[in-house]
């Protein structure tokens, strides 16, 4: 066996136990983090108090899944919403004129009621000096099985959004 030098033993048993406390200190504070960090997760502010990750993560999955299916539910709806509408006598203009030379102030009217298809009607008041007419004649895909007057036809093209000749 070798000779010790006990000078030596000491230094390195000193530096051995000054390491080991070291250590011990990083571990503590290490340990004291993750605890915290453990404490921070494993609780947290939901809307009924507090709640684990797990809880939070299922909850917001749950509410996820509804809020899809009350989309699907929405959209379904807007799609039946926009096929009534189509249907509906949306598109609309009214053509004021003088039926008569000898009539002031534009008293006759044409006016168009058409849904997106251009099904609908066109209504037709000539208004003279004694007496007014009314005529209503049907109308698909912007035009009419019954002649249309020029007044009748611009209002149809106003209705429809075409353009008029001038």
């Amino acid at each position: 066996m070798l000779p010790l030098d006990r000078p030596l033993l000491d230094e390195i048993t000193l530096a051995a136990a000054a390491g080991a406390f070291v250590a011990l200190v990083v571990g503590v504070v290490a340990n004291l983090r993750v605890g915290r960090l453990r404490k921070g997760l494993s609780h947290l502010d939901g809307p009924e108090g507090q709640e684990t990750v797990l809880e939070a993560l299922t909850r917001g999955h749950a509410e996820t899944q509804a809020l899809r299916a009350e989309l699907a539910r929405a959209k379904g709806e807007l799609d039946i919403a926009r096929s009534d509408l189509a249907d509906a006598l949306r598109h609309v203009a009214v053509v004021r004129y003088d039926a008569f030379g000898d009539m002031g102030g534009r008293m006759s009217f044409t006016a168009a009621l058409l849904d997106d298809s251009g099904d609908g009607l066109v209504i037709t008041s000539i208004n003279g000096r004694t007496e007014a007419r009314a005529y209503a004649k049907g109308v698909k895909q912007g035009t009419s099985e019954q002649s249309l007057s020029p007044e009748e036809t611009e209002a149809i093209a106003l209705a429809l959004g075409r353009k008029v000749r001038a």
